[in-house]
């Protein structure tokens, strides 16, 4: 068999023209289900891992969720301490400059005596230490304390510079009494913050 080879000559160039090949056909439309296959296999990969990942970061938000609150119920309890220390503080500072401004008088210094005498054992000498004003305003006054003598208990005031307006120290053989505002202040301080 001879092959001949024949020419065409077209006037204009050809548009749109198709070869009608059966098997090119079906090897472009099996390219296109093996496009469609990779596509709807990435497709299905995609949203796997799209969904491992907010999975993830969904259990990350819980943990962070559940640290922030297990910090604040750690802070809280320690931020009420703290409060109610500074109270504490304000209160007996508040306390200490009103103790402060307060006028010593000659009731206030007997008073003062009489709880520091409530402290001592049973002695027949009492040494009392007052501020030096203090013990000038009782003379003044002839306080009955300057001149009591019961149950065979003497009782003997001296004038100290140490000793704070409105306090005294009284001393016996078993020991010392300390009944200054600011002995008895620092004392409440230690009791309150115990």
């Amino acid at each position: 068999m001879s092959r001949q080879s024949h020419s065409l000559n077209l006037g204009q160039p050809l548009r749109e023209v198709r070869f009608n090949d059966p098997k090119a056909a079906q090897a472009e439309q099996a390219i296109r289900e093996k496009e469609r296959a990779i596509f709807e296999r990435g497709r299905i990969e995609g949203e796997k891992r799209l969904g491992e990942q907010l999975l993830q970061q969904r259990n990350d938000m819980l943990a962070l969720q559940q640290g922030v609150l297990k910090s604040l119920q750690e802070a809280v309890p320690q931020v009420v301490r703290d409060c109610e220390q500074a109270l504490t503080a304000l209160t007996v500072e508040v306390a200490q400059k009103l103790v402060a401004n307060i006028p010593v008088s000659a009731e206030m210094v007997e008073a003062a005596i009489r709880e520091a005498l409530s402290h001592v054992e049973e002695t027949t000498d009492y040494h009392l230490y007052l501020n030096p004003e203090d013990l000038d305003l009782l003379e003044r006054l002839n306080a009955p304390f300057l001149t009591a003598e019961s149950k065979n208990r003497q009782f003997h005031f001296h004038p100290s510079g140490e000793i704070t307006r409105g306090g005294c120290l009284v001393k016996t053989r078993f020991g010392v009494v300390d009944a200054q505002r600011e002995t008895k202040l620092e004392l409440l301080k230690q009791s309150l913050f115990a």
